[in-house]
């Protein structure tokens, strides 16, 4: 196992986690710490009389930690994975102790059920009553979406000019009435809409742009009989609809070697949304792999360190513009930290053209893009290109320091996340390597 300090602190469920995990990365701190080839495991001196007993499977980068933290991983398996980062060589190779080969062999067990369960013949499928389930949910998505396009008539007929004084309820109303109709996707097109600054200069643009997605979103609904089929998922996926997982896992993938561009984490009512971002190097295709789960539990796929590089095969999920994936099988690589991609913007906007002709209700893409220069101009930063181009740097972005540090002034390759007028920074590659930010 290779993981360096960053790749370890991007594990950390928060920044309390992440600083209380450094303070724990120091020998002092550990009464024993051993290491094999699938194991890494220590007992940390807390206040208690008995040290906590920390434990790390390695081959899936699984956490255990005897302490109370609800928190995964704790900063207890943040402190020793840091630890064992900087110094390999203090870690004894040997045998591990009985708690936690037993906690390896329950896994094992786990694993080993999980595949007979998979690999045992499957109960055969009511398929009159699945074909009733979907012609009942059809109907009820169809009567919400009806709903909402008579709301949305009524908010033009009204002028837009009032909504600002009209808060967030009727947004935060409209949402629950769409989680009620069995279409959360345009729930949250609609908690989007809620967020907007609906005190800042141009803020018709952002709520014009939302409004327009759900219009087309429930007119493509409404005439799905008329799309290609990669189309009529899009606009399944976009209302709501889900896709088995366990299906796109029959269907033959992409096999390449991966860099994993980076990591971003929302929350929402307890629910955690991982967005990984890779790129392949062969390939040159970007992709897309998501995660859920509960707050304060753990996740239920091990997935690849953002910043190393993966040997995978990943299966696009249908569409006609194929972003989101799913990892079928992964292993770890040699790092590779070369880097290709666009050489400016304007070759993004054509890239995005291209895409938005397939599906115009696109969402946020990776890309990575040569020698671009954060600079301030006109009391915000943006990303300037080597053909003096500039794109803007997302409102709230928290590393922009952090890049500035890198960059000093000069251009770097970099890899963003965005679309149309605004992107976030992931990564750069500075001296060779590839930097998270």
């Amino acid at each position: 196992m290779n993981l360096t300090e960053e790749q370890v602190l991007t594990m950390a469920p928060d920044e309390s986690s992440r600083k209380s995990g450094k303070d724990l990365a120091r020998p002092a701190k550990w009464v024993t710490t051993g290491v094999s080839e699938t194991a890494l495991w220590g007992e940390c001196q807390g206040s208690g009389s008995k040290p906590y007993r920390t434990q790390v499977d390695t081959s899936s980068l699984a956490f255990k930690c005897s302490c109370p933290s609800r928190k995964f991983p704790c900063k207890h398996g943040i402190g020793l994975l840091l630890l064992y980062a900087r110094e390999k060589a203090s870690f004894p190779v040997q045998e591990p102790p009985a708690w936690v080969s037993e906690w390896l062999a329950k896994r094992a067990e786990k694993e080993e059920k999980k595949t007979q369960e998979a690999a045992a013949p499957a109960k055969p499928a009511d398929e009159a009553a699945q074909a009733r389930r979907q012609q009942a949910r059809q109907r009820k998505v169809g009567d919400g979406l009806e709903e909402i396009l008579r709301w949305t008539k009524d908010l033009i007929r009204g002028g837009i000019l009032t909504i600002p004084e009209k808060g967030t309820s009727p947004f935060e109303h409209m949402a629950k009435r769409m989680i009620d109709a069995q279409a959360p996707g345009i729930a949250a097109m609609l908690r989007e809409m809620a967020e907007i600054n609906y005190y800042r200069e141009g803020w018709q643009h952002a709520f014009m742009d939302q409004l327009l997605r759900i219009y087309l979103s429930i007119y493509g609904f409404n005439h799905m009989e008329k799309l290609e089929p990669a189309l009529q998922q899009d606009i399944r996926s976009i209302i709501g609809f889900t896709q088995s997982q366990e299906e796109l896992k029959t269907q033959a993938g992409i096999t390449d070697t991966w860099q994993v561009l980076g990591k971003q984490t929302t929350e929402e009512d307890r629910l955690v949304t991982e967005r990984y971002w890779l790129y392949g190097l062969q390939t040159r295709r970007t992709a897309l792999v998501l995660q859920y789960f509960v707050r304060n539990q753990p996740a239920t796929q091990v997935m690849p360190a953002p910043g190393s590089t993966i040997r995978a095969e990943l299966v696009y999920y249908p569409s006609a513009a194929p972003l989101r994936a799913l990892i079928k099988e992964q292993r770890p690589a040699p790092p590779d930290h070369s880097f290709h991609g666009y050489t400016g913007w304007q070759e993004v906007l054509t890239a995005q053209t291209t895409i938005s002709a397939r599906l115009p209700l696109y969402n946020d893409h990776v890309y990575t893009i040569a020698s671009l220069t954060p600079v301030w101009h006109n009391n915000q930063w943006w990303l300037q290109d080597a053909h003096q181009q500039m794109m803007p740097v997302r409102k709230g972005f928290r590393g922009i320091w952090q890049l500035l540090a890198f960059s000093g002034g000069e251009p770097l390759h970099m890899a963003v996340t965005g679309k149309e007028k605004e992107y976030e920074p992931l990564g750069i590659w500075h001296h060779q390597e590839y930097k998270l930010l």
